[in-house]
């Protein structure tokens, strides 16, 4: 037996779609006819992920659209549409086509008699495991409705930091840009001239200016050594970090470079509160919770001591103690998750936290912005001084000799 995935008229000429399961197309004809359905087209259905290819996507759903089908799952079920009848509206939306190919097969294979996680879990490339994990939690409790409209919230605001964390970093990368980019015109075109204007001239070059002569003069002559050195240098760096060693190495510097450690800590504080207060109000006992929530430590350091952490509360320890023992979160979220257990009231607690931590990952999207830029604006004036200096010392000298 072959299951098929079909395209029939019926007798009022209306196209329909679905799936069927029969020995072959003339059995899948026959089985229709019965209905008084008339096989138009049929192909073996193997229910396997869409290829992203000739989407030039990237093979995952974009968050912005995950966002936006949660919260259309959660209103519809909301007002009790039946699950299968939500994918039905939901595959027909005006999402990506490689998005509404996924709900096509979902849709199926629900229809088909599997449950919606079981439908999530065989395309686990494309769906993050967060959000495939809590459905699950979702069916499980009898609570689907309620976790998809935590998980549009979750998503939203996970959408909201990723943009702001964007704007933080675009400024000190232009002004890095700008800094590389005017040394390297000076260096390579404004330095030449004027060392063959004073050429002629009895003229000491010594100091600080002769060093960015001897510079300046190296990369004219090497210049196409130099780019390729560059990019050489670039490429293994950008394939080191795509390495698991590479990885965890870059996941270390964001978790212990001054600067960026708040940033980080914080970014994963706001994320992880919201994600596992919503695994406990859905009803996941805390063991299960915890591992669950790994998912929303994104650093591999953190998730690494987080790991110790789970296992501790695997084994007795107190939430609290673990935590402390780990440390990797803030003092405040220890506080709180001290508050929840004594008062047993763990989840309640967290998803009252989860505004103050979003207001301070948004004081420490402002701190970082507002030490950055002064660093960098430092930096480039150090460089295109120093060239300045370079260039304008020997005129000096000539005006003091006349």
């Amino acid at each position: 037996m072959q299951k098929y995935k079909y395209t029939a008229v019926n007798l009022k000429n209306q196209k329909i779609h679905g799936t069927f399961i029969a020995k072959d197309e003339k059995d899948l004809a026959a089985q229709l006819a019965k209905q008084s359905l008339y096989l138009v087209s049929s192909s073996v259905y193997s229910g396997n992920t869409p290829s992203a290819f000739f989407t030039l996507g990237t093979g995952k759903v974009k968050l912005s659209e995950l966002t936006t089908f949660c919260r259309q799952f959660a209103i519809m079920l909301n007002t009790h549409i039946p699950l299968l009848e939500c994918l039905d509206i939901l595959k027909n939306q005006p999402f990506s086509s490689y998005f509404q190919k996924i709900l096509d097969v979902i849709y199926d294979d629900v229809k088909s008699g599997l449950l919606l996680s079981e439908a999530l879990d065989k395309h686990a490339k494309v769906f993050p495991e967060f959000f495939r994990s809590m459905t699950f939690v979702g069916e499980k409790s009898g609570k689907l409705d309620l976790v998809f409209n935590a998980l549009a919230e979750y998503y939203e605001r996970d959408s909201a930091q990723r943009a702001k964390l964007r704007a933080a970093l675009a400024y000190p990368i232009m002004l890095l840009a700008m800094t590389v980019g005017i040394a390297i015109l000076m260096l390579s075109f404004v330095i030449p001239k004027f060392k063959d204007a004073l050429a002629g001239m009895d003229v000491p070059i010594e100091g600080m200016t002769k060093t960015v002569y001897d510079i300046s003069d190296f990369v004219v002559e090497w210049w196409r050594l130099i780019l390729a050195f560059g990019l050489i240098l670039i490429a293994l760096i950008v394939i080191f970090f795509k390495t698991e060693k590479g990885k965890y190495a870059k996941d270390v510097l964001l978790f212990k470079l001054p600067l960026l450690r708040t940033l980080e800590i914080n970014s994963i504080t706001s994320r992880f509160a919201r994600g596992f207060s919503l695994l406990l109000s859905s009803g996941m006992d805390l063991a299960e919770a915890m591992e669950a929530a790994e998912v929303t430590i994104t650093n591999r350091y953190m998730k690494r001591r987080y790991r110790l952490a789970t296992d501790y509360v695997c084994h007795g320890m107190s939430l609290t103690n673990a935590f402390e023992s780990v440390k990797i979160f803030p003092v405040m979220l220890i506080k709180m998750i001290t508050i929840g257990e004594r008062t047993n009231s763990l989840d309640d607690v967290l998803t009252r936290s989860c505004t103050f931590f979003d207001t301070q990952l948004e004081s420490s999207f402002n701190s970082f912005s507002s030490k950055i830029q002064p660093i960098m604006i430092a930096i480039m004036g150090v460089v295109v001084g120093s060239m300045f200096i370079a260039i304008y010392s020997p005129m000096l000298s000539i005006m003091g000799t006349l």
